[in-house]
């Protein structure tokens, strides 16, 4: 009973995770514009960008919806 009270009031867990990824994938359409008017060779220089950003000690989750977009 308690757990059907709070998953009413917070969601199950499948729905908190599709509104999580809903936000990300929001992230990564709204870059669709930027990425789309790169040539291919800059396509292809944002993968060693990537790698050079997390050598540096970037977050992989911060450069993920970039990274999808491409």
């Amino acid at each position: 009973m308690i757990s059907n009270i709070l998953t009413k009031i917070f969601g199950s867990r499948n729905e908190r995770l599709l509104k999580q990824y809903a936000q990300v994938v929001g992230r990564i359409n709204a870059l669709e514009p930027e990425i789309a008017a790169l040539s291919d060779d800059e396509l292809k220089a944002k993968t060693a960008v990537f790698k050079q950003r997390v050598a540096n000690g970037e977050e992989i989750d911060s450069i993920m919806p970039e990274a999808f977009a491409v």
